[in-house]
């Protein structure tokens, strides 16, 4: 096979949640909330130009992100160490009546072959859709799907809720 990509990739998923645009967008700001569906530790809230640490203990990583701008209830953009490289997250919410929100996040920026890049988009994809599938139940329904725990469970360092 002698595919070739003819334009950068992205890595994007989608989820209307059924909640408030404010709800939905402080869910992403705040680590108090993000954690109970994303990653386990933060050292901060999201503030345009600060740089804060993201880990997920279960496997052991971390990486460093860099806000770049917040528009309240719109829009979320970071950078942050990608799996070529620092890379470019951006979120767009957009509220549906006065209930509900559309969530849209994508990833840009990876270097490498184009095996690699569809191997990064790939992957890059499915997190964020089990990330947006943690964020919907978490704040639809109250629930803790550990989602981002248990699809990898061979890779979760059995210790990490002792930390």
């Amino acid at each position: 096979m002698n595919a070739r990509l003819t334009k950068a990739p992205v890595a994007k998923a989608e989820m209307l949640v059924r909640k408030p645009v404010a709800e939905v967008f402080e869910a992403f700001i705040d680590p108090a909330i993000t954690t109970r569906f994303w990653f386990t530790k933060s050292t901060g809230r999201l503030e345009t130009g600060r740089e804060v640490r993201w880990d997920w203990e279960m496997y052991g990583v971390s990486t460093t992100v860099l806000v770049k701008a917040i528009e309240p209830n719109e829009r979320i953009a970071i950078e942050w160490d990608g799996y070529s490289g620092r890379t470019a997250v951006e979120w767009r919410f957009s509220p549906r009546g006065d209930a509900a929100t559309y969530v849209v996040v994508a990833e840009t920026g990876w270097t490498g072959d184009g095996d690699k890049l569809v191997e990064y988009v790939s992957e890059s994809t499915q997190g964020f859709t089990w990330t947006l599938a943690g964020l919907k139940a978490f704040l639809e329904r109250g629930i803790e799907l550990n989602l981002i725990a248990d699809q990898n469970p061979d890779a979760v360092k059995s210790d990490w809720r002792k930390n």
